[in-house]
């Protein structure tokens, strides 16, 4: 049985030093022995190469997928970006391939909306669905066969995802509650009680040891995913909250919430580090970055923002350009580009230094509402009401 641990570097540069950083590692890791020395040395220097590499290309048009008969609800990739897939209100998820932007394979057997999609991340090999249905499902990303269907929920399930090691499913319903589901046997192992309001997201930590959700309650509570027990409550908002996400170690989570704020929150002290204010309408979606220095807004405004998290909180840019609500935000994997997507049928690429619009992704001819870098950070994927899905490469 292979096992596997991961080892963060999130403050590597291209200009850091290689030396100190492997002595650092040989240190910590008894499993590095001398003779691996020099892999490691080689593995680091890709990184810092890849990290070097300037990504300033423009993006075209690849395809354009009549992806449903209805309009879609979400779209994600899987690990590597080889494969994409797509929720519909025609109560299917499609399985789609990146490269020749064909479909694999349908997904059927909800009685109603598939809302919520997800791979489970790394791996990739499983798909799991969220219906307005009440039931979840989890599915072979490989065959397209049906593995298990939970029941359990009373009403919508509105967000879902995979614990980092795939052995749970996490589910948020509009019934109030969130569910953490067994991913080899598809059964139930705890319900997370405690929310008043319909619990529209959920994430687990990277470590998979603490589970969030954010509510229509005006709350973000955290969970531990082995107990099923709160740890904290996040209490400072005013109206609901639409989004919720831990950076990389867990130690962060920023909301955004429709009383057009930002909070940044300390998460062993459970208090709000800082507020950040400046948007003009209810606040949509939040992002990190992946070494977690910088934070990135959407908001009904028709604006984003960009702020640097590092101590200072310092408003990096605005995103000015948008003629409708922004929806969606997202930065690059190489964090300096961000993408949105918004009411106005286009999305939009970013600088995330001077908030300079660098590209406008157009052609949709309704609101897009989802939009996703691959891992590399050389395809785009939009969805829109339009009922379609479009590649850009």
């Amino acid at each position: 049985q292979l096992k596997t641990k991961a080892l963060d570097l999130l403050d590597l540069t291209p200009h850091s030093n290689v030396d100190s950083i492997i002595e650092e590692i040989v240190r910590k890791e008894p499993l590095i022995t001398d003779k691996r020395v020099p892999q490691l040395r080689e593995l680091v220097g890709k990184l810092q190469k890849k990290l070097a590499e300037v990504y300033d290309s423009q993006f075209s048009l690849f395809k354009v997928l009549r992806a449903h008969i209805l309009p879609l609800t979400n779209v994600a990739f899987n690990k590597n970006g080889t494969e994409f897939i797509t929720g519909s209100y025609d109560r299917t998820c499609k399985v789609w391939d990146t490269g020749s932007g064909e479909e694999k394979f349908t997904l059927e057997g909800h009685r109603n909306v598939v809302y919520a999609i997800a791979f489970n991340l790394p791996y990739s090999d499983k798909i799991g669905t969220g219906s307005f249905d009440k039931t979840a499902k989890l599915w072979s990303a490989e065959r397209g066969t049906l593995h298990h269907t939970f029941r359990g929920h009373t009403a919508e399930i509105v967000t879902l995802q995979f614990n980092p090691t795939s052995t749970m499913l996490g589910t948020g319903s509009m019934d109030t509650q969130a569910k953490l589901w067994d991913v080899e046997t598809g059964v139930e192992l705890c319900t997370l009680n405690g929310h008043t309001a319909e619990v529209i997201g959920m994430q687990f930590s990277q470590q998979g040891s603490d589970v969030l959700t954010a509510s229509f309650d005006h709350t973000v509570c955290l969970w531990d995913s082995r107990s099923g027990k709160r740890t904290q409550q996040l209490v400072s908002h005013t109206a609901e909250i639409s989004a919720a996400v831990f950076n990389w170690d867990a130690t962060l989570v920023a909301t955004a919430s429709m009383d057009k704020k930002v909070k940044v929150w300390d998460v062993r002290q459970g208090r709000v580090m800082q507020t950040l204010g400046g948007h003009e309408d209810e606040v949509l979606d939040v992002a990190f970055d992946l070494p977690g220095h910088r934070l990135a807004s959407a908001s009904a405004d028709a604006t984003g923002r960009c702020w640097d998290i590092r101590g200072s909180f310092r408003l990096l840019c605005k995103l000015e350009g948008h003629e409708g609500e922004v929806s969606k935000v997202c930065f690059n994997p190489q964090g300096t580009r961000l993408l949105t997507a918004s009411a106005d049928k286009t999305a939009r690429l970013w600088d995330c230094e001077t908030g300079k619009q660098t590209q406008a992704l157009e052609g949709h001819t309704d609101e897009i509402f989802s939009c996703a870098f691959n891992y590399e950070g050389n395809t785009i994927i939009t969805g829109s009401k339009d009922n379609t899905c479009r590649v850009w490469k």
